[in-house]
């Protein structure tokens, strides 16, 4: 079962991420991940939170271990990611970001703002993100305090 929730991977947007999130969705089912997206499925305007709490609490109870969203700036889904017990979410706002997010923060969601990112750039902040493993050592005091306060 553990090795089946690592494959797994939620989805989530608004209207203004939703053409990023079908290529990545895509791209993330032709690399052997099972996508559970959670909408939204136009780029009819939405609630952006709607979404990225659904994805975010597929994550946070572990059905998925990795989650991704989108909207036009990246910024209002990972707010609200972050209120779901147990989701660690930041910005891929470029490379070596994409990277820190897990080596360093042992992040299990990123978010992209499909309006100022080019969608190559987002394809391959993915993959950074999910080739990368946390780090461990000094990070984990401060992952560990954060989890400690999701205890509380």
């Amino acid at each position: 079962m553990a090795e089946q929730a690592k494959k797994k991977i939620s989805v989530g947007a608004d209207h203004g991420g939703f053409e990023a999130k079908e290529v990545i969705k895509k791209h993330l089912t032709d690399i052997g991940y099972e996508v559970i997206d959670c909408g939204t499925n136009s780029i009819n305007s939405c609630n952006y939170a709607e979404f990225a709490l659904k994805a975010a609490e597929l994550v946070g109870n572990k059905e998925c271990s990795l989650g991704i969203l989108f909207c036009s700036t990246g910024e209002g889904v990972a707010i609200a990611a972050n209120k779901v017990k147990g989701v660690r979410c930041g910005i891929g706002y470029n490379d070596d970001v994409s990277r820190l997010l897990k080596q360093h923060n042992d992040a299990n969601m990123i978010a992209f703002g499909a309006k100022f990112m080019n969608i190559n750039d987002i394809l391959r902040r993915t993959d950074i993100f999910l080739s990368t493993d946390f780090e461990g050592g000094r990070h984990c005091v401060r992952v560990d305090t954060i989890n400690d306060y999701d205890k509380k």
